[in-house]
């Protein structure tokens, strides 16, 4: 067979592995590799010419095996292909597989490691000036912040890919970009936001024929649904997810989204409610769980079949799956289980012992950056010495909630576009002044804003800082108007200072957050509050008050009743004019 013949089958190889056709990808790419190492040597250029057809196609076994959950076949397959291309050397070849390698880690929730792969396949995309593969790997860090639940910084990859996408004319990059701001919405809660951008990302894939693409959105719609609901629809999306994947034989979505038309059926204000249904459903998942090795999924099933069994006061079966569910939870939380995917690389890192020290710098700094966009600068050192569980109280903190004026009607007027846009453009403001102001933004939630101001690092102008952030805030927002409508945007702020309880929650979506009467106040002060206006309780007022502030008054509101509080007396904060 010559060259160009091989060469064809790989490429076929390539495009039937991407419409989701695995076996057919698996049987083409396993011709080529038997009839490569069946060659002879032969002269110079050939052996070449053999290594990188051997390594295109470990590359394509390879990344097949990760879309069907298989990650230990993976990354044996993928390593195998990144030997190869780095002894001819081809620094293209290196560069998709160790991008691939990224997209397993990721998969597997290893994100430290992901990083390291997808900053290094960046480099080198970068060097080759090769933008598919920019594209890509730039949509795949915004994965690994939207997987950390870090929104805000998986949105702004997510638009750098877009654009990159759009520039090339590249469908498929589009739709994939696409359906995964759809699952930033969906995270969101926006779930009007969501499907808008998962239709679209569907409608593209349909075209394009990527069966495995929308198995994956289709599946996606159905949860949207089924958050809103709607479980009529829910079930309709799943029951295509059902059949796709069945096609495919992708046992690990399979096992999902068997699971997910079980939880449809278990709601007793369906319409279509069915006992026997779901609990044939949820067990076929456990056993599709057990069966890939999936100990973490298989443990929300348990929980599920728990509260099922619950419900219907079958208290045996119901103690027996809450058993398990612990017994496994416990399981997939210890060491051992987290050190696994440090396991599967066990033999590249045998192979690999004496890479150059400027590799490995690197992979320390993508660690360290990663919790640093994550976590507070100290909070991060804190975990990286080691601390499993960081946990505090804070007597002094003030804390501010901001959100914006009409966003629900406003978005209704406005496109997808314009909204991420513009509220990325918000956001960015106020982090740009809690960076000034040394405060930390805690999170973002849809429309809704939160900084804290004397944590996690204690300190005594607390209250002085934040009414300084609260003020340019609302000097800020005078910039921005909807591009659509011309109309101007604003905010309600509100603020509280008191005592709190800080610390790290989750275990691969690590988010320091705040918990205490102080955070629900601050919360209330806001949506008692008023369009353009700085709503102030008393305790903020003193504290401020404790440390002079001559740029600053405040209007009192009087006694009002505050929903959980009862009465109190609020204030208004506004800055003095140059007349006052």
């Amino acid at each position: 067979m010559r060259l160009e013949q091989l060469q064809e089958k790989l490429m076929l190889a390539d495009t039937e592995m991407k419409k989701g056709n695995y076996a057919e990808s698996e049987l083409l790419s396993r011709e080529v590799l038997q009839y490569c190492n069946e060659l002879p040597p032969g002269e110079a250029q050939q052996a070449t010419d053999r290594l990188m057809l051997c390594a295109k196609s470990m590359r394509i076994l390879g990344e097949a095996a990760w879309r069907q959950g298989d990650y230990n076949s993976a990354l044996v397959l993928l390593n195998d292909a990144l030997v190869r291309f780095q002894s001819i050397p081809d620094k293209l070849g290196i560069a998709n597989v160790t991008a691939n390698i990224g997209i397993v880690y990721k998969n597997v929730g290893s994100y430290e490691k992901a990083l390291e792969y997808f900053v290094q396949a960046l480099a080198l995309h970068n060097e080759l000036g090769e933008k598919n593969g920019i594209a890509a790997v730039t949509g795949n860090i915004g994965n690994v912040y939207s997987n950390l639940g870090s929104y805000d910084k998986a949105l702004e990859y997510y638009v750098q890919a877009l654009a990159l996408n759009n520039e090339r004319g590249d469908k498929s990059g589009i739709a994939i970009v696409t359906g995964n701001i759809g699952n930033v919405h969906n995270s969101l809660g926006s779930y009007d936001i969501a499907l808008e951008y998962y239709m679209h990302a569907l409608d593209l894939h349909n075209e394009l024929g990527e069966k495995s693409a929308i198995a994956r959105v289709t599946g996606n719609i159905g949860s949207v649904y089924k958050n809103l609901g709607s479980y009529d629809k829910a079930l309709e999306y799943y029951k295509q997810t059902l059949e796709l994947n069945n096609q495919l034989g992708r046992k690990s979505s399979l096992a999902v989204v068997t699971g997910n038309i079980g939880t449809v059926y278990a709601k007793q204000e369906f319409g279509e409610y069915d006992a026997a249904k779901a609990e044939e459903y949820l067990l076929k998942s456990l056993s599709l769980f057990e069966e890939i090795g999936a100990k973490n999924e298989q443990s929300e099933i348990y929980k599920s079949l728990a509260d099922f069994y619950e419900k219907l006061e079958r208290n045996t079966e119901a103690y027996h799956n809450y058993k398990k569910y612990h017994e496994l939870e416990k399981e997939v939380q210890s060491a051992e289980t987290k050190k696994q995917a440090e396991r599967w690389d066990f033999e590249r890192k045998q192979t690999e012992r004496d890479k150059n020290l400027a590799v490995e710098r690197a992979k320390h700094e993508a660690t360290e950056q990663l919790l640093h966009n994550v976590l507070p600068p100290s909070i991060a050192h804190r975990m990286i010495a080691g601390e499993s569980l960081i946990a505090e109280k804070l007597e002094n903190v003030s804390v501010l909630f901001a959100d914006i004026v009409g966003f629900t009607k406003l978005s209704s007027r406005i496109s997808a576009e314009e909204l991420v846009a513009g509220l990325d453009r918000i956001f960015s403001a106020f982090d740009t002044l809690a960076e000034k102001h040394r405060l930390e933004k805690i999170k973002t939630i849809g429309d809704a804003y939160m900084v804290v101001s004397g944590a996690p690092e204690p300190c005594e102008d607390h209250a002085q800082a934040m009414a300084l952030m609260a003020i340019e805030m609302m000097e800020a927002m005078k910039e921005f108007r909807s591009i659509s409508t011309g109309e101007e945007i604003q905010i309600r702020i509100g603020i509280h200072s008191g005592e709190v309880v800080a610390g790290v929650i989750g275990k691969k979506k690590f988010a320091y957050d705040l918990w205490g009467d102080a955070v629900n106040t601050a919360a209330r002060m806001e949506s008692h509050g008023e369009a353009g206006k700085i709503h102030i309780s008393e305790e903020f007022k003193h504290a401020v008050e404790t440390v002079h502030e001559p740029s600053l008054r405040f209007s009192p509101r009087g006694e009002m009743e505050i929903k959980g509080k009862g009465m109190m007396k609020t204030y208004f904060l506004e800055k003095l004019s140059e007349q006052d």
